[in-house]
């Protein structure tokens, strides 16, 4: 069964419980009229909207889509204000009334025109910010259904108080997760750093310092280039 049938039937089934949720299809229509470019799909995981990790990876899908503006879409995905309820994944049911806000962004991570996904996150004591580990953890339901994610190519960003404020640690920390999906995990390529994109919140300029922005660029074509390559 090839990747894309996988994921087309991941998203195209009824209903699929898993981890607590329940996956609604895509409608048949809709999917049909799909353009069938290549999409990217980038997550912050800052607790703070419109901040410096959202930034950094506006400039990484900026960078995706002048590889190849015909054949890549693109879409930043922000957490802040969002309710992923890591339990779910351990099966905890929620509370009556209680709200789930991560089903809309499995359905959208489950569209088989997803090639590459980049997740951002800032750094806290050397590790992934808690709403990144929530996202994470709720992932899982693609690895239930026949690895759903398997090929995708997959880059990380994270975003530190000092310009060697724990990122690779944090980068390397967030790729780990992403082998167990078998995603393709890839770096910033040869220019820049070579596990992701290194971000220091404190620069001058913020993340549109020209280190900054080379790293986030870096990566973003990176993971474009990759998912062209295979997808």
């Amino acid at each position: 069964m090839s990747d894309e049938v996988t994921r087309r039937g991941f998203i195209g089934a009824a209903s699929v419980a898993a981890g607590g949720i329940v996956l609604a299809g895509t409608d048949p229509a809709r999917a049909a009229e799909s353009n069938n470019k290549s999409k990217i799909i980038a997550i912050s995981c800052s607790r703070r909207e419109g901040m410096s990790t959202a930034g950094a990876l506006q400039i990484a899908l900026e960078a995706a889509k002048a590889v190849s503006p015909d054949a890549i879409d693109t879409e930043l995905i922000e957490l802040a204000g969002k309710n992923l309820h890591a339990e779910v994944a351990a099966k905890i049911e929620l509370a009556e009334g209680e709200v789930d806000d991560f089903l809309p962004i499995a359905e959208k991570l489950g569209d088989p025109n997803v090639a590459g996904i980049i997740i951002g996150t800032p750094v806290y004591f050397a590790s992934m910010s808690s709403p990144c580990k929530d996202f994470i953890e709720r992932l899982g339901v693609f690895r239930s259904q026949d690895y759903a994610l398997s090929n995708v190519v997959a880059g990380v960003l994270a975003v530190g108080g000092g310009r060697d404020g724990g990122q690779e640690v944090a980068i390397t920390s967030v790729q780990a997760t992403l082998f167990c999906q078998e995603m393709i995990v890839v770096g910033a390529g040869r220019k820049t750093s070579r596990f992701g994109a290194c971000i220091w919140a404190g620069a001058e300029g913020g993340v549109e310092e020209a280190t900054n922005r080379a790293a986030a660029g870096d990566l973003g074509r990176r993971v474009a280039e990759v998912a062209l390559a295979l997808h």
